[in-house]
């Protein structure tokens, strides 16, 4: 099942006992961060805060699970849509009628993720360019250290000023007061690089912004995801609802939002002008430091007449973020796989908050080819802010990190298998030795050939023979051991 808006995703949620309502007042100050992190590291629900010293409900924890991963996406299992990717990365040439005919589903599947655009759209059911006020919005104060109240779950949309694509993207935004907030957009992402274009060119003072809040999950979803430059967030996002996201005109600006939002908010940066932002709570488990980001100024708030605001929070893993990462991480396997054929997985630990680690299983067939599958990870897009890569054989299970930790242990000689490198860092790694840029650690845990030097022989891994074990099997459970 896909939806159009995010209170369809949310009655979806309720119906299959993956949503709370908190009828009393929670204050966004500090309150609904411990509900929403007691809430994930305990298995419990999505929240809805009907009344969170507001008169706009708020919404979180709502991907804050496998299941709820899977709701949001229209999946049963996360891997129908790695498999979905697979299958067009995979498709060829017809060469009869009959191949001609398999291939229609998947051309018409196609057809419907090109945005469309509407006149008229929901999120322009109250339009406010006078009283203009991000104090009727529950805004949280996530953890006792932040610089103020951030907007956490916001879709920025700004235009390429030389090509004029789209791009969408998530950045935390800090209210600085009723009109204006930070946009923390790191050096990295495009929103940044649309901005350092615009000032190059020193032919505008300002750059055009919009930020949506509360969507349908997919569309939601897709703001997050490190996909190409060339790729539009909206058309992937309907590859994953199957159907066209609808966007319509902004009032103030030549840009396009989804218009099923429920808060569209319509601004403008200075180009020059920057603020101290931070200190932010961050999904690091640490709090990343002030510093100075572009300034957003709203011009124009537009928005639903009883709108739901969604939000998030970051911080000690697991959170909620962790399960969207899941998701990405299989979602672009197949097209990892496209340029590194030999891998068969990857996993990134909740511990390893993304960009720490990286455990890689391949297929050996060469010597080095551990060392090359590193070095091809750190070009590949935002993977290139890998700071730990582990790779193992292809017999390791590596979304067991217990099995990583002790195979790998096994099979590595510090010194030979240990390499270092150096190149762009996660701007939110506090321990780099410079901001943005630092060092990365590739472990070779692969079996050793000789080819690769190695010459004393390898051992084999203790089991115990499958008749052996399918023996004891009805032995256990006349034991009474089975449960």
């Amino acid at each position: 099942m896909h939806f159009d808006d995010l209170r369809g995703f949310v009655r979806a949620l309720e119906r299959e006992g993956e949503l709370k309502r908190i009828p009393f007042a929670v204050d966004p100050y500090l309150e609904i961060t411990e509900f929403a992190n007691r809430a994930v590291k305990n298995g419990g629900p999505a929240l809805l805060f009907e009344n969170p010293k507001s008169s706009v409900p708020l919404l979180i924890n709502a991907f804050a699970s496998k299941r709820r991963m899977e709701i949001a996406l229209g999946v049963s299992d996360i891997e129908q849509i790695a498999q979905r990717i697979a299958g067009f990365l995979e498709m060829q040439q017809p060469q009869g009628w009959i191949d001609k005919l398999k291939l229609l589903p998947r051309l018409s599947e196609l057809g419907a993720v090109f945005p469309k655009m509407v006149s008229d759209a929901p999120c322009k059911e109250v339009i406010e360019r006078e009283r203009i006020s991000l104090g009727e919005l529950p805004i949280l104060h996530c953890w006792p250290g932040d610089g103020g109240r951030f907007i956490t779950l916001p879709m920025v949309f700004s235009k390429n000023p030389e090509t004029g694509k789209r791009n969408c993207g998530m950045y935390r935004m800090q209210v600085f007061d009723e009109r204006t907030t930070g946009m923390h957009w790191q050096k990295h992402k495009q929103g940044a690089e649309h901005y350092r274009q615009l000032a190059a060119d020193g032919k505008e003072a300002r750059m055009p912004v919009a930020v949506a809040i509360g969507c349908d999950p997919a569309t939601i979803f897709s703001a997050i995801l490190p996909l190409p430059p060339a790729i539009d967030e909206m058309m992937f996002a309907g590859f994953l609802r199957r159907k066209s996201v609808e966007m319509v005109k902004c009032e103030t600006c030549d840009l396009e939002v989804p218009a099923q939002a429920e808060i569209v908010l319509e601004g403008y940066l200075n180009l020059g002008e920057l603020r101290r932002e931070g200190p932010f709570g961050d999904h690091t488990g640490f709090y990343s430091l002030d510093d100075d980001y572009p300034v957003f100024h709203i011009e124009c708030i537009t928005r639903r007449k009883k709108p739901i605001y969604a939000a998030t929070i970051v911080g000690p893993p697991p959170m909620e973020d962790y399960y969207m990462g899941k998701a990405i991480e299989r979602i672009f396997l197949p097209l990892m796989k496209t340029q590194l054929p030999e891998v068969r997985d990857i996993c990134m630990p909740a511990e390893g908050v993304f960009h720490n680690l990286i455990l890689v299983s391949i297929r050996k067939s060469y010597p080095g080819q551990a060392r090359k599958v590193m070095h091809a990870i750190w070009g590949l897009g935002q993977a290139m802010f890998s700071k730990c890569i582990v790779v193992v054989d292809e017999d390791v299970d590596v979304q067991n990190v217990a099995e990583v930790a002790w195979k790998a242990l096994n099979n590595i000689d510090p010194e030979r298998d240990i390499e270092f490198s150096m190149g762009p860092i996660d701007s939110l790694d506090h321990a780099s030795r410079l901001p943005n840029y630092g060092s990365k650690m590739g472990v070779d845990a692969t079996t050793k050939f000789r080819t690769e030097g190695f010459t004393r022989r390898w051992p084999n891994v203790i089991t115990m023979s499958p008749e052996v074990k399918s023996r004891v099997d009805e032995l256990w459970r006349r034991a009474g051991l089975a449960k």
